[in-house]
């Protein structure tokens, strides 16, 4: 996959950081967007110490949609593959007091990807090419009383990925969904009920890896994928009783 252009978007993030290091080692050019300025500053030293032949920092915020125009447009010409590692993570009892909190969950997880993708899919169809890779959660394959907010954003996320593999499909851009289980981020750090966490590294080993088969849908680590297959089979009268 070396000579590639990635588009890492929520740079600041441990899976984003981390795919980020990897494909700077096969010698790709890495374009960091997210909030965090200062810290991505940081990350560009470092991916140009591990062999990235040109790095870039750009400012990106999913929930400012106003500005994704303009984010696009200022994207270098030429082929791009993308990363999207951004996301938001609440316990589930403080969405329940917060509902504006609830929306801005949804608004990260799902709008903001579906705002960023839809200008930037064009584009990518128009080269004949290019990779999607998209972090997403194994918490969209069922609701589940302990985070059923962000499940449902998750959830929206994994239908409108699907939806836009069916579209690219004779384009020559692949779309790949990965389904983590529990890692071990900043965003997960403290949370209850925390079981087989997996390393930021680990998982960026597993996207980089499932986006160079052109892979549609991939848990991680890959046990996940029988974990929910039992999850989604409990009938509904029996799994409501649950303390999932």
């Amino acid at each position: 996959m070396s000579g590639s252009r990635w588009l890492v978007l929520g740079a600041s993030s441990a899976v984003a950081r981390a795919f980020a290091r990897l494909v700077a080692a096969h010698g790709d050019d890495v374009i960091l967007a997210g909030r965090d300025r200062e810290d991505m500053e940081r990350t560009a030293c470092d991916l140009r110490l591990r062999g990235a032949s040109r790095v870039e920092v750009r400012s990106f915020d999913a929930l400012d949609q106003a500005s994704h125009d303009a984010f696009v447009a200022s994207l270098p010409e030429g082929a791009l593959d993308v990363f999207v590692g951004f996301g938001l993570l609440h316990p589930q009892d403080r969405l329940e007091r917060e509902p504006a909190l609830a929306q801005e969950v949804i608004a990260v997880n799902y709008l903001g990807v579906v705002s960023l993708l839809s200008r930037l899919v064009p584009r990518l169809a128009a080269a004949g090419r290019g990779r999607i890779v998209v972090l997403s959660s194994v918490a969209g394959d069922r609701g589940r009383l302990s985070n059923y907010v962000y499940g449902s954003s998750k959830a929206g996320l994994n239908a409108y990925l699907q939806g836009l593999r069916a579209r690219l499909t004779a384009s020559g851009v692949s779309v790949t969904t990965i389904k983590p289980g529990f890692l071990d981020t900043a965003m997960t750090f403290g949370l209850p009920g925390m079981f087989l966490v997996a390393s930021p590294e680990a998982c960026a080993r597993a996207c980089l890896r499932h986006a160079a088969k052109g892979r549609e849908v991939a848990y991680f680590p890959a046990f996940w994928w029988l974990i929910m297959a039992i999850v989604k089979a409990i009938p509904e009268r029996i799994f409501k009783r649950l303390r999932l």
